[in-house]
């Protein structure tokens, strides 16, 4: 499965900054957390999780976690 990371924007809509990343399952629509996003907004992968964790979904980075397989040699 590939999870990527999908924008979620504020009240100012795409005019505005991104106000949350959530991750999704392949290009879905629908957030790991349930949160249902546009078809619009920006995709990246989901190793960018790190790059600016203030804006990123809690719940569904804890639910990607524990779909991502752990490899120790990544962690050295």
């Amino acid at each position: 499965m590939m999870h990527q990371m999908r924008a979620e924007y504020g009240p100012a809509g795409s005019s505005g900054p991104v106000a949350n990343w959530h991750i999704v399952r392949n290009d879905d629509l629908v957030a790991m957390c349930g949160r249902e996003l546009d078809a619009g907004t920006p995709l990246q992968d989901a190793a960018h999780w790190t790059a600016d964790p203030d804006r990123n979904c809690h719940t569904c980075g804890a639910l990607y976690l524990r779909e991502s397989p752990y490899l120790p040699d990544e962690h050295a």
